[in-house]
């Protein structure tokens, strides 16, 4: 029996909060409680910080073979939880009735106790993998990176020569339709371009008739911005996806309709709903000081996200919609990798979930969100996205991301421990 559930539990009860901006408790904890283990299963690990307790740990798991070396990464962090919100406290780690519950129990202290637990197996059972696994186990994540895989990327790349494949998180989990065991197997993501708007305009006094209104100058832009129907693009990836799923559900997808068959097809559905077009969403707006004075300048954030390819295009209708009055500077701004769903790393990712569970339904699958993929992507490193679950039906797995109440079933990591076993096995 592996101790996978016992070691996403210890993981969770470390709080390893990211509130961004370098602010939170850090990942010193979690670092060298992964690093100990690693060292109880005969690997060396190393902790490297680029910030006190910002920490981040990188090991090399030696294979049997001289293939190139392949990596696995995962992230320490999480977001913030507050307590009063969930049934229980979200960094008790407590298992109930076979569900370990907890911040990080899906995204992803519960994939990294996958790693872990392998790693133990192969120790114990003298074992090793078909080919040198690199392992990093990452700071930042739910920030910006900055201080995690970017930092690894940029200052440590010796660490993952040869490296040119990796697996990470939100993907190889199970979503039930109508009885089908639809497995989604991440090859692409969309980029990121979180941005700081700024419109500049004269201070006034309130009773005034404005000459230049900075506030209604950005309300404008937001507005324009808000209610923007961006088209639907359909990438390659995005059609792998729903080539997929169409083979999947054993139906054709109504292509003059994806928005309605999205929200007719529930968590399948889910998959592709977020990916079918660019996005650019208003999160953050500030301005103004007192009631009697037209401040000189408003400033607002958004969230942007883009498709592969499609980056030149999403920045240009982001301008057009803002206006000559409103300017634009990157917070963070990461492009959109992409992996092979043809290839022979995909199949054998998909092989290994139909091992375990013969009637798995793998599909190609395009994530909405960001991964610490984008970093070692400049190092030529293509991540599928693969944390093997089998999910019981009705767990909705993505509303576990962020949410109140995350948690996941120490079955359904157990079934990932035998996949990622079967994968890297010779």
């Amino acid at each position: 029996m592996s101790d996978v559930g016992t070691i996403c539990s210890d993981l969770i009860r470390i709080d390893t909060t990211n509130e961004g901006d370098n602010r939170g408790r850090g990942e010193r904890g979690a670092a060298e409680y992964v690093a100990a283990l690693l060292s109880g299963a005969g690997v060396d690990a190393t902790i490297l910080e680029s910030s006190r307790g910002r920490s981040n740990v990188v090991a090399r798991v030696r294979g049997s073979s001289d293939a190139d070396p392949f990596l696995i990464h995962g992230h320490l962090d999480v977001v913030p939880a507050m307590a009063a919100d969930w049934a229980l406290h979200p960094f008790s780690g407590e298992i109930v009735d076979g569900v370990v519950w907890g911040r990080g129990a899906v995204d992803m202290k519960g994939t990294c106790a996958m790693t872990l637990a392998l790693v133990r197996e192969w120790a114990a059972r003298g074992v090793r993998p078909s080919r040198d696994v690199v392992l990093a186990f990452t700071a930042d994540e739910e920030a910006t990176g900055e201080y995690g895989s970017y930092y690894l990327a940029r200052r440590h790349a010796d660490l993952f020569e040869g490296v040119r494949e990796a697996i990470s998180e939100d993907g190889g989990y199970c979503v039930v339709h109508e009885g089908r065991r639809v497995y989604p197997v991440a090859v692409g993501e969309q980029g990121m371009a979180w941005m700081r708007l700024t419109a500049k305009g004269v201070a006034q006094h309130g009773s005034l008739r404005a000459v230049d209104n900075a506030v209604a100058e950005m309300c404008h832009a937001l507005s324009r911005l808000a209610s923007y129907e961006w088209p639907i693009q359909l990438t390659p990836g995005v059609v792998s996806m729903l080539d997929g799923i169409s083979r999947a559900l054993g139906r054709d997808l109504d292509m003059s309709d994806l928005d309605g068959e999205a929200r007719r097809l529930g968590q399948v559905g889910e998959l592709f709903a977020h990916v079918l077009r660019n996005s650019a969403n208003v999160t953050v707006l500030d301005a103004g000081y007192k009631v009697n004075v037209i401040p000189g300048s408003a400033s607002a954030q958004i969230d942007g996200r883009f498709l592969p390819g499609s980056r030149d295009e999403f920045l240009a209708t982001v301008d057009s919609l803002l206006g000559p009055k409103v300017s634009r500077e990157f917070i963070c701004f990461e492009d959109a990798p992409e992996a092979d769903p043809g290839g022979p790393t995909f199949d054998a990712l998909c092989a290994s979930l139909v091992a375990e569970d013969p009637d798995a339904l793998p599909v190609p699958y395009v994530m909405s969100g960001g991964t610490d993929a984008k970093a070692f992507h400049e190092l030529g490193v293509v991540t599928y996205g693969f944390a093997p679950l089998a999910l019981p039906e009705g767990f909705d797995y993505n509303a576990m991301f962020h949410g109140v109440d995350e948690r996941v079933p120490v079955s359904a990591l157990e079934f990932g421990v035998r996949v990622l076993d079967r994968f890297f096995r010779p």
